[in-house]
């Protein structure tokens, strides 16, 4: 008996190790329960990875915390694929680095945080943690997050073999000039990364002058290496392999304002001002194909950059389009060999028209 136990946990380390080093190819999309579409009414046929975002982190006891939106998220998106991961994101873009550093800096508070996260996956029916650590500048930070990660991975083997964790990342694996991410420790710890190839450029980035430029361009004319291509080429040179590298793409654009109506195509004189289009200046996919119907306005596909831009009066809109998502979902399976691709977020899209075609252009 003794023998045959012995037997299963082996055989059941084995599969959590191939799971772990061949993981399927990744059609990801993050979702959160109040961005206006309900998780009943997700496709999820078209993604075989879906995020729920985020859970929070309790700065007194560093345990988590989720909505209970995502409590049911996993058993609401599996009624029309049965098939579909459920990977439970934490942090978010809103979230302070400083309180994830201080997190990660003492054993005690780390392991109230990996705890906590593998209860909430497990008693929720997640199959995955995704850790979206944003903002980080300082060394320290960068020790701090290999550290967790080590202590991570030993925990879910211990505890829940089978589930995938995943991170959100900087589109390149240095913050600064200081702060390099930990490529080792990202490497041996996590099963891929989801590199966030967008939000290069936006209005009031840095100090003036201002020009217009596309914010998730696939490759970079200019030589500046500020791309989708180049963030991958240098995670793969830091020592993350393709196969761990899932491409990021936006369902959404940024809105500019316009120096001149008359100076409209890229590198464009703009103004510092933050565009009144939409708060924020960050229009979603549907809102950009509304206002390019509403405006009449013009719609430019530049294939060097893989980014479209739109414009009408004084509004300047860089953006993804069918072609644009097309060119990047081939680029990431077929010249870069990378695991996949995954979007942010899917409630922005229209009818499902990006998610389908990245689908599409992705294969089965």
């Amino acid at each position: 008996m003794a023998s045959l136990k012995s037997l299963i946990i082996s055989y059941i380390t084995l599969l959590s190790l191939f799971h772990f080093e061949f993981s399927n190819a990744v059609k990801g999309g993050y979702w959160s329960p109040d961005n206006g579409l309900k998780a009943s009414d997700i496709d999820s046929t078209l993604f075989t990875h879906l995020f729920c975002a985020f859970a929070n982190l309790n700065l007194q006891t560093y345990q988590l915390t989720i909505s209970p939106g995502c409590q049911t998220f996993p058993r609401t998106i599996r009624q029309k694929n049965s098939g579909v991961m459920a990977l439970l994101s934490i942090g978010g873009g809103s979230a302070k680095s400083s309180d994830y550093n201080n997190m990660a800096s003492q054993p005690s508070s780390r392991k109230a945080f990996i705890d906590s996260s593998i209860s909430l996956a497990t008693s929720n029916g997640y199959n995955g943690l995704d850790l979206d650590w944003e903002q980080q500048s300082k060394t320290e930070e960068m020790d701090h997050l290999a550290t967790l990660l080590t202590e991570w991975r030993a925990a879910i083997k211990a505890q829940a073999p089978n589930l995938i964790l995943t991170a959100a990342l900087h589109f390149r694996p240095m913050a600064n000039s200081v702060a390099t991410f930990p490529a080792k420790a990202i490497s041996d710890n996590l099963d891929w990364v989801n590199v966030m190839a967008y939000d290069f450029y936006a209005p009031g980035y840095g100090p003036p002058p201002y020009f217009t430029r596309p914010h998730a361009a696939l490759n970079d004319p200019t030589g500046a290496k500020v791309s989708g291509s180049d963030g991958i080429n240098a995670w793969i040179k830091a020592g993350v392999p393709a196969n761990k590298l899932v491409l990021g793409v936006p369902f959404y654009g940024h809105a500019w304002t316009l120096a001149s109506s008359n100076n409209n195509g890229i590198m464009a004189p703009a103004t510092g001002n933050q565009n009144t289009y939409v708060p924020e200046g960050t229009p979603s996919y549907t809102q950009i194909k509304k206002f390019i119907s509403q405006n009449g306005a013009k719609v430019v596909y530049n294939s060097s950059y893989v980014a479209y831009y739109c414009f009408s009066g004084t509004t300047w809109i860089a953006y993804d389009d069918t072609q644009a998502i097309a060119t990047k979902v081939a680029y990431a399976k077929n010249t870069a060999s990378l695991l996949g691709y995954f979007a942010w977020q899917i409630n922005q899209d229209l009818n499902w028209a990006l998610s389908t075609k990245a689908s599409q252009t992705w294969g089965s």
